[in-house]
């Protein structure tokens, strides 16, 4: 029984039962695998169902809650490894303590950034194929287009109550509010932290960031006074049900963002996830439960009262803070006697912010690179799973994992994967079993890596393809063995890498399969429209923006 490959672009037939009538679409490399290993992962879905039958059936019928926790701008070696937290000076021991009683992906792949690796974990899709493959900071008047379907989509269609609490990140217009994408309930910023990180009073004044306040600089020749974004007429924050409109919240006309702001705002989401989860216990249907701190991102020092890290960065102290409200989480589950048939997730979404390590302590480990790189210390990151019901405490999987795949894989376990679209390439695969099988039944052994809409490198095993400037040789490309190499920077390690693969020929068939199914499923552009749509009490001074970007607008021919 096999899938049959024609034409070195996996033209293909299906030979093999599937559960439903319609399989999920895959990009090229997933059926180069089945073909080989259709037979094998056959067996294996057949047992991963009955296990997941038994657990359900244990609990009464309710296939598990989900508590999903992404932490910002940390990579690979940052949490849960108390062996390397005396590097930089802190520790984590409550997500150590997921760790430790649960599952470590240790080759977990995300995107470059943050609404990158947002947009893939709620679509399944890389971020290029929806549009949203920028981090942006300021209004755009753009986002997360409503033809994609999102893991909450699929949840709520599965039975599933769906929440999310915190940064949202995948744009400022209407469409694409985090209760507009399939949750019943939001709250969350409209930006990210940039804005109340970076770009607070607090900042300016330390010298972070620059040229925004007038109190910190001279305006005599500034014609034009849109030019200078004016951060506090962004929106704050807002919450909204799903149907209805949104509302700025815990913010006020002529206010000033500080870093006293940013804090409370982050404790009003870490509080508002404690009281959902009471709401959610009592309810009848399972729950998806997204908690996307802004933390650890924190550059100013001003707030910090007595350091508990021998770093002493703001981003170390910080997330020092974010590990004991996860305790807290931790704790309330527990509270609530849910924690046996509870998933819960934490990591990273990227790499460090090594642009601000001046003020944040952070910088690269293992791997070379950060945020924005497509090199490993820019998509390599801690990911930690706990599910007493179905997890063995302390397992450990070295296989390639993708954050699309945590889309299908959680799909699948909530009994709600004959929800995903048919119509549509789906990039994440089923990893199940690397739940209930273990270490090495993975189903990737590759990962396309992109930097905003480039292709930029190819992982394959334990190789990594850099790919060649636009019309050179990739004879020449750089071909690094991860193992020896992990931080990508000696290129003789290609005299250790097996003739073909150290030419990268295997690579650019990688490469022209990827890019050839783009011509059946090509990537999609994100929605664009008027930012803070739907918002009923936008302050004076977040009407005069908007009114500014329409009028910019109307001037480039937009409507």
């Amino acid at each position: 029984m096999r899938w049959h490959l024609l034409a070195g672009l996996c033209l293909f037939s299906p030979t093999i039962v599937i559960a439903e009538d319609r399989p999920i679409i895959h990009d090229a490399e997933h059926y180069i695998l089945l073909d080989q290993l259709a037979d094998s992962w056959e067996q294996e879905d057949k047992k991963i169902s009955e296990r997941l039958a038994d657990i359900r059936g244990t609990h009464g019928g309710k296939p598990p809650n989900i508590v999903y926790i992404l932490l910002d701008d940390l990579g690979f070696g940052e949490i849960g490894m108390p062996d390397l937290d005396v590097i930089r000076g802190y520790s984590t021991p409550n997500i150590s303590g997921i760790a430790e009683d649960g599952l470590s992906f240790m080759r977990m792949y995300t995107e470059p950034s943050c609404t990158p690796t947002r947009a893939a974990m709620m679509t399944g899709r890389y971020a290029v194929r929806t549009g949203t493959s920028e981090a942006k900071a300021v209004v755009s008047g753009d986002g997360l287009n409503s033809w994609e379907v999102t893991l909450a989509e699929v949840l709520s269609e599965g039975g599933y109550e769906t929440v999310h609490m915190g940064k949202w990140h995948l744009g400022d217009i209407e469409e694409s509010y985090a209760f507009n994408q399939g949750f019943d309930y939001a709250e969350h910023p409209i930006h990210q932290q940039g804005q109340m990180a970076i770009m607070n009073a607090d900042a300016e004044r330390e010298g972070i960031s620059a040229g925004l306040s007038q109190q910190t600089r001279a305006n005599t020749y500034e014609l034009d006074k849109r030019f200078r974004l004016n951060p506090h007429a962004m929106v704050y924050g807002i919450i909204g049900e799903k149907g209805g409109t949104a509302r700025e919240v815990n913010f006020e006309a002529g206010e000033i963002y500080t870093q006293a702001h940013y804090q409370r705002m982050e404790e009003d989401y870490k509080n508002g996830v404690l009281k959902q989860l009471e709401r959610l216990a009592k309810g009848d249907k399972p729950f998806f439960l997204n908690y996307w701190p802004q933390l650890p991102l924190s550059l100013t020092r001003g707030d910090i009262d007595g350091g508990q890290t021998l770093n002493g960065g703001p981003v170390a102290e910080s997330l020092v803070m974010v590990d004991s409200w996860i305790g807290e989480i931790l704790a309330k589950i527990d509270e609530l006697g849910i924690a046996e048939n509870t998933i819960v997730i934490v990591m990273g979404d990227n790499g460090p912010f090594t642009q601000y390590r001046e003020y944040s302590g952070q910088n690269d480990r293992i791997y070379r690179g950060g945020k924005t790189d497509h090199l490993e210390g820019g998509v390599r990151v801690n990911a930690f799973m706990s599910w007493p019901a179905a997890i063995q405490a302390g397992s450990r999987v070295q296989d390639i994992v993708h954050v699309t795949d945590l889309y299908t894989t959680l799909a699948r376990l909530a009994d709600s994967d004959q929800h995903i679209p048919r119509d549509r390439l789906i990039d994440g695969v089923d990893q199940s079993p690397l739940i209930f099988v273990g270490d090495s039944h993975g189903r990737r052994d590759y990962v396309f890596v992109y930097e905003g809409p480039e292709l930029r490198s190819i992982v394959k095993q334990q190789f990594k393809f850099h790919l060649p400037a636009p019309g050179s040789n990739p004879i020449a490309a750089p071909v690094f063995d991860l193992y020896k190499d992990s931080r990508e920077e000696r290129i003789d390690t290609a005299k250790t890498i097996p003739l073909g693969v150290g030419f990268g020929g295997p690579f650019v068939g990688m490469m022209k399969r990827h890019l050839g199914w783009k011509q059946k499923y090509p990537d999609r552009e994100q929605s664009h429209g008027i930012p803070y749509g739907g918002i009923e009490n936008l302050r004076p001074e977040t009407q005069a923006l908007v009114d500014g970007f329409v009028m910019v607008g109307q001037l480039m021919g937009k409507e």
